[in-house]
């Protein structure tokens, strides 16, 4: 975290729902109670055991996202972090005081990687880049997809994003609905771009297992067997002309293609709706 971030991290309150769900009160007032004690031994010494000085914040959030990277939220807890970093769960708690609080830091670096840039004066390009980093970020940590995009800013750097990808209208002269319109309306874009692109490819893997120890002409005769049904049918002339141009929409190798394809029709939208905003 930059010293700004830092500087400005309590002017910000976890205010959006968190990965994980609720958790038992048992299991917060426990946590409650080693953060507790962690922290008054903290102000006693002034610094961790020797044997936790070898851990670093960064290095805990790291790992947390990575676990979250490979088997979802759910599987995000002190224990589980601890037995990756092959360090005692209660050690974690002299760098976080909860799980909650772990959650959030995940948050803000998927946040920072986001990175919206400076605006330049075009508008236009701003948004692509918005856009595009936000896309890159969500589609290393699909998980994030549920927590972010909605609601004020939830950390420091939220609030950057949203203080640059709205300074990309500065000089147009639109009032606060529009530019805020706009603004949501790419975000919304690029969660259901991405949201589509995850499922993709968990359907991709899906079917790769269920052909999985069939040969080329037993997946060829089960695939030819599906068009010649199609076309006997006699009620889908449109996908037979899909079927014909040997077109396939959902191709790996046609998601970057497909994405930038949305954003331009989302992009010319709101440069018509801005030419015909009052100014």
């Amino acid at each position: 975290m930059r010293e700004d971030e830092e500087a400005d991290a309590d002017v910000f309150l976890p205010l959006r729902p968190l990965p994980g769900g609720p958790r038992d009160r048992r299991e917060r007032d426990r946590e409650r109670r080693i953060a507790e004690h962690v922290s008054r031994r903290w102000e006693h010494s002034g610094e961790p055991p020797r044997r936790v000085r070898g851990l670093s914040l960064p290095d805990i959030v790291a790992t947390a996202i990575a676990v979250a990277d490979a088997d979802g939220t759910e599987a995000v807890s002190m224990r589980r972090i601890a037995r990756e970093l092959h360090v005692g769960a209660m050690s974690l708690y002299w760098y976080v005081t909860s799980k909650e609080e772990l959650h959030q830091l995940m948050l803000e670096r998927v946040q920072a990687e986001s990175d919206v840039p400076e605006p330049s004066g075009d508008w236009r390009a701003d948004l692509r880049g918005y856009a595009r980093n936000t896309r890159a970020a969500l589609l290393r940590h699909p998980w994030a997809i549920d927590f972010l995009g909605n609601g004020p800013p939830s950390g420091p750097n939220d609030a950057r994003n949203a203080e640059r990808v709205i300074g990309a209208f500065d000089g147009l002269g639109l009032d606060i609905p529009t530019v805020m319109y706009s603004v949501t309306t790419v975000g919304t874009y690029v969660l259901g771009a991405v949201l589509r692109e995850v499922q993709e490819i968990r359907w991709h893997e899906t079917a790769a297992e269920a052909i999985e120890g069939l040969t080329e002409t037993e997946v060829a005769e089960f695939l030819g067997d599906l068009d010649r049904r199609i076309r006997e049918s006699g009620r889908y002339p449109h996908l037979v002309r899909i079927l014909d141009e040997d077109f396939d929409p959902d191709s790996p190798e046609t998601r970057d293609i497909r994405f930038e394809f949305g954003l331009d029709c989302v992009l010319d939208g709101i440069a018509a709706k801005i030419g015909k905003a009052p100014g």
